[in-house]
């Protein structure tokens, strides 16, 4: 019997949600800063490791995308691990381009503090 919380999973062996998602946290690999949270199917997950690099699922395009399709900001992958629970993904990145990972042109997308 397998040990959800031990065992090494394949990636299809993930929690995904109701709508066939994980959330993935992305981070650089060097400066640990959190670059941003994106949301990965079983196909951009598997498109991210034959690739080497970061592919979505966009909940509001309802499409897979390649981070830096556009901008040419691309995430090339040092790694992927997950959670306890198999829920969610840490994917650290040397994040390509002009250094920037948020659509805003910002560094990371964690730029601003919540106030009280």
């Amino acid at each position: 019997m397998s040990d959800r919380e031990y065992d090494d999973l394949a990636p299809d062996e993930l929690t995904f949600d109701a709508a066939g998602n994980i959330v993935a946290v992305i981070q650089d690999h060097k400066s640990l800063d959190v670059l941003m949270v994106a949301y990965m199917n079983l196909e951009s997950i598997q498109k991210s490791f034959e690739t080497g690099y970061t592919w979505f699922w966009s909940r509001s395009r309802q499409r897979l995308w390649q981070k830096g399709e556009e901008s040419g900001n691309t995430q090339k992958i040092k790694s992927i691990t997950y959670d306890c629970d198999a829920d969610a993904l840490l994917i650290k990145v040397e994040q390509g381009g002009a250094g920037i990972a948020c659509h805003t042109g910002a560094r990371t997308c964690f730029y601003r503090e919540l106030q009280p």
